[in-house]
């Protein structure tokens, strides 16, 4: 809409991305906060809270009756803010837009049969819920590729592509996005914990695609200019307003979760913007608490099915220091200063190539 009025009503400073960028992030922060406690009063008639996983810390038995599914409303926030600000006729907008809108449907139909009448905890079958992923980042990443998208494959402190990926680039697309989407889920076990780390990897990602799509910087940090790429930082920009917006509400201790309706698409679309930046790499530092938490899990189960023993005495690996006797806050906090330090070093690498 901000668009269209430089368009045909010739007001200039709605060319640039930059300014988009700061009103859609307004309006989405808006509308999360003033959605936000109408969605929870809503919540908590329908008793529409997750019921606390029966092998979690003894700790969280505190969070039964706190409602969840809050995604539902920083990601409509984010999508109606890029509408009203974004170029439409941007095929990576569009392609963003159908991420978090694929990638929401799975963790609503997740979360809806988490909070249905039998409580099950479980939601969607791990098989089930993996296929659901698989299909939609297929469907995201055959569109990047069809469209013409750079299928070469780049690297932190390198300035030349390692090599061009070919038709292999949507196998490899697929992987990121799902494999995104599940770290920022098995990462939302704590008050906060996912939304932080997620608002600096996404404030870091609007950084790249807008540097990507601008010819001048591209060139002087040496990176590869990939034209109208840009305009996605508009997304990057919305969402971060909108999770702003959903942790004063999100902050321990939490009035609401946001659910797989909020962390599958905040992954995907995460994995996304990598893409489009063509920082896939890259974002293992981007997003180094999700990959933390990721690992810890992998390597706890692979432990217990080849050996029989544990590595840690909870997986994911927040569980752990709760079970060392760490008070939630505190890992919280901690949490929160890795990601920022990982993702300043992520920054600083565009520098050092």
């Amino acid at each position: 809409m901000f668009y269209w009025f430089y368009r045909h009503l010739d007001i200039n400073i709605f060319q640039y991305i930059s300014v988009r960028a700061g009103i859609s992030f307004f309006i989405a922060f808006i509308l999360t906060m003033y959605l936000m406690p109408k969605f929870i009063s809503w919540a908590k008639q329908k008793k529409a809270s997750q019921p606390i996983y029966e092998h979690a810390p003894q700790g969280h038995q505190a969070k039964v009756g706190t409602p969840t599914m809050g995604g539902v409303v920083f990601i409509s926030a984010t999508i109606i803010a890029t509408v009203l600000t974004a170029k439409l006729n941007n095929f990576y907008v569009v392609g963003g837009l159908l991420t978090l809108a694929l990638f929401s449907l799975i963790g609503i139909q997740d979360d809806y049969s988490k909070i249905s009448k039998d409580k099950n905890s479980a939601g969607l079958t791990a098989r089930v819920k993996l296929l659901l992923q698989f299909l939609s980042a297929g469907i995201v990443a055959f569109g990047i590729y069809y469209f013409g998208h750079s299928s070469e494959l780049f690297t932190p402190f390198y300035k030349f592509p390692l090599f061009e990926m070919g038709v292999i680039a949507i196998v490899f697309w697929m992987f990121v996005i799902v494999g995104a989407s599940n770290a920022v889920n098995l990462t939302d076990g704590l008050d906060g914990l996912a939304t932080v780390p997620s608002i600096m990897a996404f404030f870091t990602l609007s950084i790249l695609v807008y540097i990507t799509g601008h010819a001048f910087f591209a060139s002087y940090l040496l990176l590869p200019n990939i034209q109208i790429v840009g305009e996605l930082a508009i997304m990057g920009s919305a969402i971060c307003g909108a999770l702003i917006a959903f942790l004063w509400f999100n902050s321990y201790p939490a009035e609401i979760f946001m659910g797989d309706s909020g962390s599958l698409p905040l992954g995907a679309f995460m994995g996304y913007m990598a893409i489009i930046a063509k920082s896939e790499i890259l974002l293992v530092a981007i997003g180094f608490i999700f990959v933390l938490e990721t690992i810890s899990v992998i390597l706890q189960v692979g432990s217990y099915k080849l050996r029989q023993k544990r590595v840690f005495l909870m997986a994911p690996i927040h569980h752990h220091f709760e079970q060392k006797g760490w008070k939630e806050n505190k890992i919280i906090v901690r949490f929160w200063i890795i990601a920022f330090m990982s993702n300043l070093i992520a920054l600083l690498s565009l520098k050092i190539r």
